[in-house]
Protein backbone atom coordinates (compact mmCIF):
# COMPACT_ATOMS: atom_id res chain seq x y z
CA UNK A 1 0.00 0.00 0.00
CA UNK A 2 1.32 3.55 -0.87
CA UNK A 3 0.81 6.52 1.69
CA UNK A 4 0.49 10.31 0.98
CA UNK A 5 0.00 13.07 3.22
CA UNK A 6 -2.68 13.97 5.49
CA UNK A 7 -2.39 18.02 3.16
CA UNK A 8 -2.48 15.96 -0.49
CA UNK A 9 0.75 18.13 -1.63
CA UNK A 10 3.39 15.51 -1.39
CA UNK A 11 3.98 12.99 -3.82
CA UNK A 12 2.51 9.25 -2.85
CA UNK A 13 5.12 7.00 -1.84
CA UNK A 14 5.31 3.50 -0.86
CA UNK A 15 4.98 2.65 2.99
CA UNK A 16 8.72 1.57 4.01
CA UNK A 17 10.29 4.55 2.43
CA UNK A 18 7.37 6.93 4.81
CA UNK A 19 8.93 4.25 7.56
CA UNK A 20 12.79 5.97 7.38
CA UNK A 21 11.31 9.66 7.54
CA UNK A 22 9.60 12.42 9.27
CA UNK A 23 7.12 14.47 8.18
CA UNK A 24 5.52 14.45 4.07
CA UNK A 25 7.39 17.05 2.29
CA UNK A 26 4.05 19.84 2.47
CA UNK A 27 4.41 19.27 6.46
CA UNK A 28 1.81 16.51 7.15
CA UNK A 29 1.56 13.38 8.23
CA UNK A 30 1.80 10.04 6.46
CA UNK A 31 -1.30 8.17 6.12
CA UNK A 32 -2.36 5.38 3.92
CA UNK A 33 -3.72 6.54 0.33
CA UNK A 34 -7.14 4.72 1.23
CA UNK A 35 -7.91 3.17 4.63
CA UNK A 36 -8.57 -0.08 4.66
CA UNK A 37 -12.10 -0.12 6.27
CA UNK A 38 -13.49 -3.38 7.03
CA UNK A 39 -10.23 -5.43 5.88
CA UNK A 40 -10.72 -7.65 9.00
CA UNK A 41 -12.70 -10.70 8.10
CA UNK A 42 -13.80 -13.27 10.18
CA UNK A 43 -12.86 -16.05 11.35
CA UNK A 44 -11.02 -13.52 13.49
CA UNK A 45 -7.90 -13.96 15.05
CA UNK A 46 -7.49 -15.42 18.79
CA UNK A 47 -3.88 -15.18 19.72
CA UNK A 48 -1.91 -10.80 19.85
CA UNK A 49 0.11 -12.34 17.16
CA UNK A 50 -2.61 -13.36 14.68
CA UNK A 51 -4.58 -9.93 15.75
CA UNK A 52 -1.04 -7.74 14.60
CA UNK A 53 -1.02 -9.57 11.37
CA UNK A 54 -4.42 -9.18 10.74
CA UNK A 55 -4.46 -5.64 11.10
CA UNK A 56 -0.86 -4.86 9.55
CA UNK A 57 -1.31 -6.88 6.33
CA UNK A 58 -3.83 -4.49 5.14
CA UNK A 59 -0.92 -2.04 5.07
CA UNK A 60 1.81 -3.66 3.77
CA UNK A 61 0.35 -5.47 1.35
CA UNK A 62 2.20 -4.73 -2.38
CA UNK A 63 5.48 -2.93 0.35
CA UNK A 64 8.74 -4.64 -0.57
CA UNK A 65 8.58 -5.56 3.73
CA UNK A 66 5.34 -7.37 3.44
CA UNK A 67 7.43 -10.85 3.41
CA UNK A 68 8.66 -10.34 6.71
CA UNK A 69 5.62 -9.24 7.97
CA UNK A 70 5.35 -12.16 10.09
CA UNK A 71 8.65 -12.34 11.26
CA UNK A 72 8.80 -8.76 12.20
CA UNK A 73 5.47 -9.32 14.69
CA UNK A 74 7.24 -11.98 16.30
CA UNK A 75 10.36 -10.11 17.21
CA UNK A 76 7.79 -7.10 18.05
CA UNK A 77 5.17 -8.57 20.01
CA UNK A 78 7.00 -10.90 22.92
CA UNK A 79 5.09 -9.62 25.35
CA UNK A 80 1.41 -10.03 26.59
CA UNK A 81 -1.05 -7.45 26.11
CA UNK A 82 -3.70 -8.61 29.34
CA UNK A 83 -7.13 -8.09 29.74
CA UNK A 84 -7.98 -8.14 33.28
CA UNK A 85 -11.66 -8.45 34.60
CA UNK A 86 -12.48 -5.31 37.04
CA UNK A 87 -14.15 -5.59 40.12
CA UNK A 88 -17.11 -4.01 38.08
CA UNK A 89 -19.13 -6.43 35.91
CA UNK A 90 -18.60 -5.24 32.17
CA UNK A 91 -15.39 -3.64 32.77
CA UNK A 92 -11.95 -4.27 31.98
CA UNK A 93 -7.93 -3.19 32.18
CA UNK A 94 -5.83 -3.82 29.32
CA UNK A 95 -2.90 -3.94 30.57
CA UNK A 96 -0.09 -2.41 28.18
CA UNK A 97 2.70 -2.04 30.33
CA UNK A 98 4.61 -5.39 29.97
CA UNK A 99 7.10 -4.78 28.03
CA UNK A 100 11.16 -4.25 28.71
CA UNK A 101 10.40 -0.52 29.62
CA UNK A 102 7.00 -1.01 30.99
CA UNK A 103 4.92 1.25 28.63
CA UNK A 104 2.56 0.62 26.14
CA UNK A 105 4.96 1.96 23.70
CA UNK A 106 7.09 -0.48 23.68
CA UNK A 107 4.51 -2.54 20.76
CA UNK A 108 5.21 -0.19 18.26
CA UNK A 109 9.27 0.92 19.35
CA UNK A 110 9.96 -2.38 18.54
CA UNK A 111 7.64 -3.06 16.02
CA UNK A 112 9.63 0.06 14.09
CA UNK A 113 13.23 -1.00 15.10
CA UNK A 114 12.39 -4.38 13.31
CA UNK A 115 11.56 -2.90 10.08
CA UNK A 116 14.35 -0.77 10.42
CA UNK A 117 16.63 -3.44 10.81
CA UNK A 118 15.72 -4.41 7.62
CA UNK A 119 16.06 -0.62 5.62
CA UNK A 120 18.72 0.41 6.95
CA UNK A 121 21.52 -1.24 4.50
CA UNK A 122 25.29 -2.26 5.69
CA UNK A 123 27.26 -0.02 4.95
CA UNK A 124 24.25 3.02 4.36
CA UNK A 125 25.94 5.09 7.05
CA UNK A 126 24.75 6.25 10.66
CA UNK A 127 21.18 7.11 10.57
CA UNK A 128 19.63 9.32 13.55
CA UNK A 129 16.36 7.97 15.03
CA UNK A 130 15.08 11.42 16.80
CA UNK A 131 12.88 11.15 19.28
CA UNK A 132 10.37 13.76 21.43
CA UNK A 133 9.19 12.32 24.46
CA UNK A 134 7.00 13.36 27.32
CA UNK A 135 8.52 10.26 29.02
CA UNK A 136 7.43 6.39 27.88
CA UNK A 137 8.55 7.05 24.12
CA UNK A 138 12.03 7.45 24.95
CA UNK A 139 12.53 4.79 26.77
CA UNK A 140 11.18 2.20 24.49
CA UNK A 141 12.35 3.87 21.61
CA UNK A 142 16.17 3.84 23.36
CA UNK A 143 15.20 0.61 24.51
CA UNK A 144 14.19 -0.88 20.89
CA UNK A 145 17.20 0.20 18.83
CA UNK A 146 19.84 -0.07 21.89
CA UNK A 147 22.84 -1.24 20.02
CA UNK A 148 21.82 -1.55 16.86
CA UNK A 149 24.33 -1.07 13.94
CA UNK A 150 24.30 1.75 12.03
CA UNK A 151 21.91 3.60 14.15
CA UNK A 152 22.39 6.21 17.13
CA UNK A 153 19.14 7.43 19.20
CA UNK A 154 18.65 10.86 20.08
CA UNK A 155 16.09 11.74 22.93
CA UNK A 156 14.50 14.93 23.41
CA UNK A 157 12.61 15.18 26.83
CA UNK A 158 11.27 18.49 29.07
CA UNK A 159 13.70 19.02 31.91
CA UNK A 160 11.87 18.68 35.09
CA UNK A 161 8.43 17.09 33.48
CA UNK A 162 9.36 13.34 33.29
CA UNK A 163 9.16 11.30 36.41
CA UNK A 164 12.36 10.76 38.25
CA UNK A 165 12.64 6.84 37.26
CA UNK A 166 11.90 7.67 33.58
CA UNK A 167 14.23 10.59 33.76
CA UNK A 168 16.56 7.90 34.86
CA UNK A 169 15.19 5.72 32.33
CA UNK A 170 16.19 7.73 29.23
CA UNK A 171 19.69 8.52 30.49
CA UNK A 172 20.48 4.79 31.32
CA UNK A 173 21.06 3.11 27.84
CA UNK A 174 24.45 4.75 26.79
CA UNK A 175 26.02 2.76 23.84
CA UNK A 176 24.20 4.66 20.85
CA UNK A 177 21.69 6.68 22.66
CA UNK A 178 22.09 10.10 23.54
CA UNK A 179 19.72 12.53 26.26
CA UNK A 180 18.86 15.43 25.80
CA UNK A 181 17.07 17.26 28.83
CA UNK A 182 15.72 20.48 26.95
CA UNK A 183 14.99 23.41 28.95
CA UNK A 184 11.48 23.78 28.00
CA UNK A 185 7.89 21.47 27.41
CA UNK A 186 6.89 18.40 25.38
CA UNK A 187 5.62 20.81 22.99
CA UNK A 188 8.88 22.65 22.48
CA UNK A 189 11.03 19.34 22.05
CA UNK A 190 8.17 18.07 19.48
CA UNK A 191 8.58 21.91 17.80
CA UNK A 192 12.35 21.10 17.79
CA UNK A 193 12.43 18.13 16.15
CA UNK A 194 9.56 18.78 13.65
CA UNK A 195 11.91 21.73 12.65
CA UNK A 196 15.46 19.34 12.45
CA UNK A 197 12.48 17.13 9.92
CA UNK A 198 11.98 20.05 8.06
CA UNK A 199 15.84 21.42 7.87
CA UNK A 200 17.48 20.77 4.26
CA UNK A 201 20.83 21.66 5.96
CA UNK A 202 20.31 18.01 8.19
CA UNK A 203 19.85 15.90 5.52
CA UNK A 204 23.19 14.34 5.75
CA UNK A 205 22.33 13.15 9.02
CA UNK A 206 19.66 10.74 7.75
CA UNK A 207 16.63 11.42 10.36
CA UNK A 208 14.29 9.06 11.18
CA UNK A 209 11.34 9.56 13.39
CA UNK A 210 10.24 6.99 16.41
CA UNK A 211 7.44 9.15 17.44
CA UNK A 212 4.20 8.81 16.54
CA UNK A 213 3.56 10.80 13.30
CA UNK A 214 5.82 7.74 12.49
CA UNK A 215 3.35 5.31 10.60
CA UNK A 216 5.87 2.25 12.19
CA UNK A 217 5.31 3.35 15.64
CA UNK A 218 1.57 3.83 14.82
CA UNK A 219 0.60 0.87 12.91
CA UNK A 220 1.35 -1.98 15.02
CA UNK A 221 -0.91 -0.29 18.75
CA UNK A 222 -3.81 -1.47 16.04
CA UNK A 223 -3.11 -4.84 17.12
CA UNK A 224 -3.64 -4.82 21.17
CA UNK A 225 -7.19 -2.68 20.68
CA UNK A 226 -8.32 -5.55 18.16
CA UNK A 227 -7.05 -8.34 20.27
CA UNK A 228 -8.65 -7.31 23.18
CA UNK A 229 -12.07 -6.28 21.46
CA UNK A 230 -11.76 -9.66 19.39
CA UNK A 231 -11.81 -11.37 23.16
CA UNK A 232 -14.78 -9.78 24.58
CA UNK A 233 -16.21 -10.77 21.64
CA UNK A 234 -16.84 -13.63 23.03
CA UNK A 235 -18.68 -12.38 25.38
CA UNK A 236 -21.31 -10.48 23.22
CA UNK A 237 -19.63 -7.78 22.47
CA UNK A 238 -18.65 -4.93 20.80
CA UNK A 239 -16.31 -3.54 23.41
CA UNK A 240 -16.20 0.04 24.09
CA UNK A 241 -12.67 1.74 25.12
CA UNK A 242 -11.59 4.49 27.20
CA UNK A 243 -8.02 5.76 25.91
CA UNK A 244 -5.43 8.24 27.87
CA UNK A 245 -4.08 10.19 25.12
CA UNK A 246 -1.41 12.89 25.29
CA UNK A 247 -0.04 12.87 21.06
CA UNK A 248 -2.90 11.01 20.45
CA UNK A 249 -0.97 8.09 18.71
CA UNK A 250 -2.70 5.38 20.89
CA UNK A 251 -6.06 6.97 20.66
CA UNK A 252 -5.82 7.08 16.92
CA UNK A 253 -4.49 3.55 16.90
CA UNK A 254 -8.06 2.30 18.20
CA UNK A 255 -9.99 4.18 15.77
CA UNK A 256 -8.28 2.88 13.11
CA UNK A 257 -8.86 -0.39 14.81
CA UNK A 258 -12.46 -0.36 14.73
CA UNK A 259 -12.26 1.33 10.66
CA UNK A 260 -10.64 -2.13 10.50
CA UNK A 261 -13.34 -3.91 11.48
CA UNK A 262 -12.46 -4.84 14.88
CA UNK A 263 -15.43 -5.33 17.26
CA UNK A 264 -14.66 -1.74 18.80
CA UNK A 265 -17.79 0.48 20.18
CA UNK A 266 -17.46 4.33 21.30
CA UNK A 267 -14.16 5.32 22.18
CA UNK A 268 -13.51 7.83 24.54
CA UNK A 269 -10.10 10.08 25.16
CA UNK A 270 -9.19 10.58 28.47
CA UNK A 271 -6.77 13.88 29.17
CA UNK A 272 -5.72 15.26 31.82
CA UNK A 273 -5.99 19.16 32.57
CA UNK A 274 -4.62 20.36 29.12
CA UNK A 275 -7.88 21.38 27.97
CA UNK A 276 -7.21 21.08 23.73
CA UNK A 277 -9.14 18.10 22.64
CA UNK A 278 -12.27 18.50 25.41
CA UNK A 279 -13.06 21.89 24.29
CA UNK A 280 -12.40 20.51 20.38
CA UNK A 281 -14.99 17.77 21.14
CA UNK A 282 -17.28 20.02 22.97
CA UNK A 283 -17.61 22.87 21.19
CA UNK A 284 -15.60 22.14 17.66
CA UNK A 285 -12.94 24.57 18.33
CA UNK A 286 -9.45 23.61 17.83
CA UNK A 287 -7.02 25.87 19.92
CA UNK A 288 -3.33 24.32 20.49
CA UNK A 289 -1.59 25.75 23.37
CA UNK A 290 1.08 25.53 26.03
CA UNK A 291 0.84 22.48 27.34
CA UNK A 292 -0.28 22.49 31.58
CA UNK A 293 2.31 20.20 33.71
CA UNK A 294 0.16 17.93 35.85
CA UNK A 295 0.21 14.70 37.52
CA UNK A 296 -0.09 12.51 34.39
CA UNK A 297 3.32 13.78 32.73
CA UNK A 298 3.29 12.00 29.43
CA UNK A 299 0.06 13.44 28.26
CA UNK A 300 0.89 17.30 28.70
CA UNK A 301 0.48 17.98 25.66
CA UNK A 302 -1.21 20.95 24.17
CA UNK A 303 -1.09 20.94 20.37
CA UNK A 304 -0.98 16.78 19.83
CA UNK A 305 0.75 15.87 16.26
CA UNK A 306 -1.93 12.72 15.55
CA UNK A 307 -5.02 15.21 15.59
CA UNK A 308 -4.52 16.14 11.89
CA UNK A 309 -4.86 12.71 11.08
CA UNK A 310 -7.60 12.28 13.07
CA UNK A 311 -9.24 14.78 10.82
CA UNK A 312 -8.00 13.05 7.90
CA UNK A 313 -9.83 9.74 8.70
CA UNK A 314 -13.37 10.93 8.97
CA UNK A 315 -12.83 13.46 6.23
CA UNK A 316 -13.18 16.91 8.75
CA UNK A 317 -13.88 17.66 12.33
CA UNK A 318 -17.63 17.67 12.25
CA UNK A 319 -18.12 13.62 11.42
CA UNK A 320 -14.94 13.28 13.48
CA UNK A 321 -16.87 14.83 16.63
CA UNK A 322 -19.46 12.46 16.10
CA UNK A 323 -17.12 9.32 15.99
CA UNK A 324 -14.81 10.11 19.41
CA UNK A 325 -15.37 11.93 22.61
CA UNK A 326 -13.01 13.45 24.99
CA UNK A 327 -12.88 14.08 28.69
CA UNK A 328 -10.84 16.27 30.82
CA UNK A 329 -9.42 14.63 34.20
CA UNK A 330 -8.07 16.92 36.73
CA UNK A 331 -4.91 16.32 39.21
CA UNK A 332 -7.38 15.77 42.28
CA UNK A 333 -9.33 13.16 40.92
CA UNK A 334 -6.23 11.49 39.18
CA UNK A 335 -4.79 11.50 42.71
CA UNK A 336 -7.97 10.18 44.52
CA UNK A 337 -8.32 7.10 41.87
CA UNK A 338 -5.00 6.08 42.34
CA UNK A 339 -5.20 6.36 46.22
CA UNK A 340 -8.55 4.26 46.23
CA UNK A 341 -8.02 2.08 43.10
CA UNK A 342 -6.00 -0.66 45.10
CA UNK A 343 -9.13 -0.78 47.88
CA UNK A 344 -11.69 -0.64 44.81
CA UNK A 345 -10.58 -2.37 42.39
CA UNK A 346 -7.31 -4.38 43.67
CA UNK A 347 -5.41 -2.67 41.52
CA UNK A 348 -2.73 -0.14 41.75
CA UNK A 349 -2.46 2.97 38.52
CA UNK A 350 -0.39 4.74 37.04
CA UNK A 351 -1.76 8.83 36.92
CA UNK A 352 -2.36 8.27 32.78
CA UNK A 353 -4.28 5.38 33.32
CA UNK A 354 -6.19 6.78 36.90
CA UNK A 355 -7.38 9.21 34.25
CA UNK A 356 -9.05 6.92 32.02
CA UNK A 357 -10.62 4.99 35.13
CA UNK A 358 -12.27 7.92 35.95
CA UNK A 359 -13.59 8.85 32.69
CA UNK A 360 -14.85 5.18 33.00
CA UNK A 361 -16.52 5.73 36.44
CA UNK A 362 -17.89 9.28 35.52
CA UNK A 363 -19.89 7.17 32.27
CA UNK A 364 -21.03 4.64 34.52
CA UNK A 365 -22.32 6.91 36.45
CA UNK A 366 -24.12 8.68 33.29
CA UNK A 367 -25.74 5.55 32.40
CA UNK A 368 -23.03 3.72 29.72
CA UNK A 369 -24.04 0.20 29.65
CA UNK A 370 -22.04 -2.96 27.92
CA UNK A 371 -18.21 -3.81 28.51
CA UNK A 372 -15.59 -1.29 28.76
CA UNK A 373 -11.92 -1.50 28.83
CA UNK A 374 -9.40 1.15 29.92
CA UNK A 375 -6.14 1.15 28.14
CA UNK A 376 -3.42 0.84 30.85
CA UNK A 377 -0.61 2.78 29.45
CA UNK A 378 2.50 2.50 31.87
CA UNK A 379 3.25 0.41 35.19
CA UNK A 380 2.71 2.54 38.17
CA UNK A 381 6.42 1.95 39.62
CA UNK A 382 7.30 4.21 36.90
CA UNK A 383 5.77 7.31 38.60
CA UNK A 384 6.36 6.65 42.05
CA UNK A 385 6.72 9.70 43.79
CA UNK A 386 2.94 9.91 42.92
CA UNK A 387 1.87 6.85 43.22
CA UNK A 388 3.80 5.65 46.48
CA UNK A 389 2.70 8.50 49.10
CA UNK A 390 -1.02 8.27 47.82
CA UNK A 391 -1.46 4.38 48.88
CA UNK A 392 0.96 4.23 51.43
CA UNK A 393 3.64 1.76 50.23
CA UNK A 394 6.13 0.74 47.73
CA UNK A 395 5.51 0.00 44.42
CA UNK A 396 7.07 -3.28 43.25
CA UNK A 397 9.08 -2.93 40.25
CA UNK A 398 9.77 -4.76 37.46
CA UNK A 399 12.51 -6.71 36.92
CA UNK A 400 13.82 -4.97 33.58
CA UNK A 401 13.24 -1.53 34.77
CA UNK A 402 14.72 -2.48 38.42
CA UNK A 403 18.01 -3.26 36.32
CA UNK A 404 17.94 -0.28 34.50
CA UNK A 405 17.83 1.98 37.37
CA UNK A 406 20.84 0.01 38.45
CA UNK A 407 22.73 2.09 35.73
CA UNK A 408 24.29 5.33 35.95
CA UNK A 409 22.49 7.98 34.07
CA UNK A 410 23.55 10.91 32.50
CA UNK A 411 21.77 13.64 30.29
CA UNK A 412 22.70 16.86 28.64
CA UNK A 413 21.04 19.99 28.30
CA UNK A 414 20.02 21.79 25.87
CA UNK A 415 17.84 24.72 25.36
CA UNK A 416 14.61 24.90 24.29
CA UNK A 417 15.73 26.35 20.62
CA UNK A 418 15.75 24.47 17.04
CA UNK A 419 18.55 26.09 16.52
CA UNK A 420 20.20 24.56 19.19
CA UNK A 421 19.17 21.46 17.96
CA UNK A 422 20.44 21.22 14.33
CA UNK A 423 23.79 22.63 16.25
CA UNK A 424 23.97 19.91 18.41
CA UNK A 425 23.34 17.38 15.91
CA UNK A 426 26.03 19.00 13.03
CA UNK A 427 28.21 19.06 15.46
CA UNK A 428 28.00 15.18 16.63
CA UNK A 429 26.81 13.37 13.49
CA UNK A 430 28.53 10.07 13.73
CA UNK A 431 30.20 8.39 10.79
Amino acid sequence: MNVGSTRGAAADLPLADALLRGTAPDGGLYVPVGLPRGAIQPPHPSTLRDAALAVLAPFFAGDRLAPALPEMIDEAFTFPATLVRSSRRGDFVLELFHGPTAAFKDFGARFLAACVRRLHPPGGGIRTVLVATSGDTGGAVASAFHRMPGIQVVLLYPDGRVSPRQAHQLGAFGDNVRALRVGGSFDDCQRMVKAAFADPTLAEVQLTSANSISLGRLLPQLAYHAHAAFAVETFGGPLNLVVPTGNLGNALAAVWARELGAPIGEIVLATNANQTLPEFFDSGLYRGRPSVKTLANAMDVGDPSNFERLVWTFGGPETLRTRVRARAVSDLHIAHTIEHGERRQGQLFCPHTAAGIFVLEQLRAAGATGDWAVAATAHPAKFETVVEPLVGHPVPVPRALAELLTRPSRAEPLAADPDALRRWLLDRRAG
